[in-house]
């Protein structure tokens, strides 16, 4: 585990604003509107309003989510990476202290943009974290770890299993802040989609007269192989090479850039890329 000063101090810092965000969000927000937004988070408050209503008693935050965030992180030591766990933990604690200390602040009543912002809010909150190299906990190393295992962008599995903990929180305390918990936790993973793109996939198909250069410099940058088909152009009637290849989405405009520069004549698609059967690369967390 290799100490990089200038990267570290800057995950330091978009982590600690990710936890000031998102402690500020479920004092606002999700407090305000009675919400359950799912994960490890949901699942805390879901825990509080069961101890404070059945049992009279008042459970700090700190306390059910450290502990509910223990086999999750013991998940991503084992399995993600070390350094990508700290900066996690670093959040995860953070943000519980935080939520702890911050007093409750009203913005609203309205419990549409409660759920609407709210989500907005949490989306930005854990993307901010995930594209520094850290995670806010909890679901979030499951979905990565199953992203890594298996290939596949698995956020709307994770957004499945929140549901099942928000239909509890709705059998328990009532059905209309559980469906409006549902929009709460759609937004939050509609921005995540949008905003944090690790895991998400796209074929290339490029249309070139150099195509040993282009497949060369896609593994250089993406380290991902790429396959030459040999066609024909249907208005010229002559040779044409085609460079099939499926890379990162965050790694698309880069290899389009680099083609361009290699063959400033080349035609080039991309596809998105639903699934796929076979190793594909992808750059370990540390």
């Amino acid at each position: 585990m290799k100490f990089e000063p200038k990267k570290d101090i800057k995950r330091f810092v978009v982590i600690c604003i990710a936890s000031v965000l998102m402690a500020v969000n479920i004092k606002t927000f999700v407090r305000t509107g009675d919400l359950y937004p799912g994960g490890a988070t949901g699942l805390t408050i879901l825990l509080q309003t069961i101890f404070d209503r059945f049992f009279g008693i008042s459970v700090p935050y700190t306390a059910i989510n450290l502990l509910l965030n223990a086999f999750p992180v013991y998940i991503g030591f084992r399995f993600i990476g070390k350094k990508f766990t700290l900066f996690s933990c670093l959040m995860i604690v953070l943000t519980s202290i935080l939520t702890d200390v911050i007093p409750v602040h009203v913005i609203t009543y309205d419990i549409l943009l409660i759920s609407i912002f709210g989500g907005i809010l949490s989306g930005f909150a854990i993307s901010l974290c995930l594209m520094v190299g850290a995670t806010s906990g909890g679901t979030d190393f499951i979905s990565i770890y199953l992203s890594e295992k298996k290939g596949v962008d698995s956020w709307n599995l994770i957004l499945g299993l929140n549901i099942v903990i928000i239909s509890i929180a709705g059998a328990l305390f009532g059905w209309d802040k559980a469906l409006y918990s549902i929009i709460f936790q759609f937004a939050a993973t509609q921005v995540l989609h949008t905003l944090y793109t690790r895991y998400q996939k796209r074929t290339l198909f490029i249309v070139t007269k150099k195509p040993e250069e282009i497949s060369d410099v896609i593994y250089a940058i993406t380290n991902h192989g790429a396959t030459i088909l040999e066609g024909e152009g249907s208005y010229e009637h002559c040779e044409r090479n085609v460079v099939y290849s499926i890379v990162a989405k965050d790694e698309v405009k880069k290899v389009l850039r680099a083609v361009r520069e290699i063959d400033e004549n080349a035609f080039a698609n991309e596809v998105k890329t639903e699934g796929l059967l076979g190793h594909f690369y992808q750059k370990p967390n540390d």
